[in-house]
């Protein structure tokens, strides 16, 4: 629930916080079937997300990474840059993991707070992710996808879609780009969003190549974990490191794009309207690249074209109509719920989230991504190869 625009840097300097606020507890609901709704408590409502439709449970895990070739000033002499990670993964034997919240309670305090609502107002949804849950077994290695979220976001901002290709048979890794948004550590830090820290989509090319490093080591059979907490049964050797795609929303977008230019294991990649503003620039691809724009600004139109004629390899742009910056991903599921919770508008829901219907964006994120990397690191389906009756908010942008 944040980013509210969309150019790269911007936004108030926010300082270093500290906190050791409990993670609301949740029972463990199981993942089938509609919505899920939480069990009446008392407090602050808890939002819910959709369910993902894969044949398989969902098991996530969080591991603190540490890059030892970026010091940190802001974190002070001799420290290096920390980040948060999670790896979402189909799981077995679910029903004894508790299942994960969407963020802990301390990040979305201050996730509230950034973007001007009530810290308190709301819990974070439960996932359907269950922590630490064995990682189902299967006769080939995971096909591995990165998520890099947005200016100002968190690893969080995309969990509709990552689970649902979790639930698909992919392993998802999620990357917080700390002092560009909300992200707690174990130690009870958290982390928000420092205009000291210039955070730029090339930044966020380092943290996400550091982060392939450490798939690396998974796949070798190896805890890149720097608190060396144990890895759930079968993570290790289940990702195949020959079949990684990425994905991004917004700034995320625009460091795929650089990634990709930058590192040859990711093999395609995924743009949540990204503006494509860098510099320099995102340069020539020949790989399969798929953007999902929203409706154009003045600002970003031009570099997405300009993206586009360096796209020589597989290509495709769609666009959901009504769409705006924020409708690919949860914001277009959780802001109507806060919304009712807080008093909201019409008018200022609009705002946030454009005109495309809430439980059709969902639809829309279940079904694209999935189809884009089934495509590509399956070679199989065809969704993608014109529009869609099932879709008909969807056309594709030449």
């Amino acid at each position: 629930m944040t980013e509210t625009s969309v150019p790269e840097h911007g936004m108030t300097r926010r300082t270093l916080v500290r906190a050791a606020l409990a993670v609301g507890a949740g029972a463990s609901i199981g993942v089938a079937g509609r919505t899920t709704a939480a069990t009446a408590q008392p407090g602050p409502a808890r939002l819910t997300l959709p369910t993902p439709t894969g044949p398989h449970p969902v098991g996530t895990v969080a591991l603190h990474l540490v890059d030892r070739s970026q010091p940190d000033p802001l974190a002070g002499p001799g420290r290096y840059r920390e980040l948060m990670v999670n790896v979402w993964y189909p799981a077995r034997d679910v029903w004894r993991h508790p299942r994960a919240e969407w963020m802990t309670a301390a990040s979305l305090r201050a996730l509230l707070e950034s973007t001007g609502f009530d810290p308190d107002a709301v819990r974070a949804p439960l996932t359907a992710g269950h922590e630490g849950a064995p990682v189902r077994r299967a006769a080939r290695r995971l096909p591995v996808v990165v998520y890099s979220h947005g200016a100002g976001s968190h690893r969080s901002d995309t969990t509709i879609v990552v689970q649902e290709l979790a639930s698909h048979g992919y392993a998802v890794v999620t990357v917080d780009h700390t002092y560009d948004g909300p992200s707690e550590f174990p130690d009870g830090r958290v982390t928000v969003r420092e205009d000291d820290y210039d955070a730029t989509p090339w930044t966020y090319t380092r943290d996400v190549r550091f982060v392939l490093d450490q798939i690396a080591v998974l796949a070798a059979g190896g805890n890149p974990d720097v608190d060396r907490r144990p890895l759930p049964t079968g993570l290790c050797t289940a990702l195949d490191p020959h079949r990684i795609g990425m994905f991004g929303w917004s700034k995320g977008g625009t460091a795929t794009a650089l990634t990709m230019g930058t590192d040859q294991r990711v093999r395609a990649g995924l743009s949540f309207d990204g503006p494509m503003l860098s510099q320099p620039r995102p340069t020539d691809l020949d790989r399969p690249f798929m953007l999902m724009t929203a409706e154009y600004t003045r600002v970003t139109e031009p570099a997405v074209a300009e993206f586009w004629s360096h796209l020589h390899g597989w290509r495709l742009n769609v666009q959901a109509a009504g769409a705006l910056h924020q409708s690919y991903g949860d914001n277009q599921w959780l802001v109507p719920q806060l919304a009712r919770v807080i008093g909201m508008s019409d008018e200022e829901l609009t705002g946030w989230i454009g005109t495309l219907d809430p439980a059709r964006a969902v639809r829309i994120q279940q079904a694209y991504p999935l189809a884009f990397f089934d495509r590509h690191l399956r070679h199989r389906g065809h969704l993608l190869r014109g529009p869609s009756r099932s879709f008909p908010e969807v056309s594709f942008v030449a």
